[in-house]
C-alpha cells in the first residue's frame, strides 16, 4: 500500500516522549525516499505514456490519467512525511540549543543523522555569531534574576583555567564552591555540570 512507509515514519517520531528525541531511522527514511523516487518514475512514464498518444495530460480522463494521479497523490503525501519528520526533528534541536548551548551531549548526538549534525553546527555558528555581532547572550535567562551573583557547586570536574566574563581564571574541581556571576555559571547548570545552591 502506498504511503504506509512514510506513516510508520511520522508514528516513530511522536513514539517518543514529548519533546525528546528517538534515534534517526535511517533504514525507514531511505525507504520512504525510494519508494517516492518510484512514484515519480511511475508518473513521469504515464505522462510519457499519454503525450505520445497526443493526449492532453490536464483533461483526458483515461487510465494513465488516474494512474498518474494516483502516483502524483502518494508522491505528495510522502513528501509531506518526509518533511513533517525532518521539520519536528529539527524545532527539538533548535529548542536543545536554547536550553543547553551549543554544546549537546553526546546521548543526544548519537541519535543524530549526518545532515542533523551539520545543521546543529550551523545553526550554532549563526547564533554565535549574532551574538557577538550584537554584543548580547540570547542564551540567559529572560526573566531578570533578583541577584546577577550565585553560589554553585561542581558537579562533575570540569578542569583548570577557565576564562570568565571579567578575564579571571577558575578550577572548576568536582564539589568545589563557587559564588559567580550567573551568566558565567548557566552555561554550566545546563550542561549538568554545576548545580546552583539555593538558601
Amino acid at each position: 500500500m502506498y504511503g504506509r512507509k512514510a506513516c510508520q515514519l511520522v508514528k516513530d517520531f511522536n513514539s517518543g516522549e514529548k519533546g525528546q528525541l528517538v534515534a534517526f531511522n535511517n533504514d525507514l527514511f531511505d525507504q520512504v525516499i525510494a519508494e517516492s523516487s518510484q512514484h515519480y518514475f511511475e508518473l513521469q512514464s504515464l505522462i510519457r505514456k499519454m503525450q505520445e498518444k497526443e493526449l492532453d495530460v490536464q483533461t483526458s480522463k483515461n487510465e494513465d490519467h488516474f494512474g498518474a494521479l494516483i502516483h502524483h497523490l502518494a508522491l505528495v503525501r510522502n513528501k509531506r512525511c518526509l518533511m513533517a519528520y525532518l521539520y519536528n526533528r529539527a524545532e527539538i534541536l533548535r529548542n536543545l540549543i536554547w536550553k543547553v548551548g551549543p554544546v549537546i551531549p553526546e546521548e543526544i548526538q548519537e541519535k543524530l543523522s549526518h545532515s542533523e549534525e551539520e545543521y546543529l553546527k550551523k545553526h550554532s555558528a549563526s547564533l554565535k555569531s549574532y551574538m557577538s555581532r550584537s554584543d548580547l547572550d540570547l542564551a540567559v535567562d529572560m526573566v531578570p534574576p533578583k541577584d546577577p551573583y550565585i553560589q554553585v557547586r561542581v558537579l562533575d570536574d570540569i578542569g583548570e583555567g577557565i576564562v570568565l566574563s571579567d578575564d579571571k581564571t577558575v578550577n572548576f574541581a568536582r564539589h568545589s564552591m563557587h559564588f559567580l556571576k550567573r551568566t558565567d555559571a548557566e552555561q554550566f547548570i545546563s550542561r549538568g555540570l554545576m548545580e546552583e545552591l539555593k538558601g
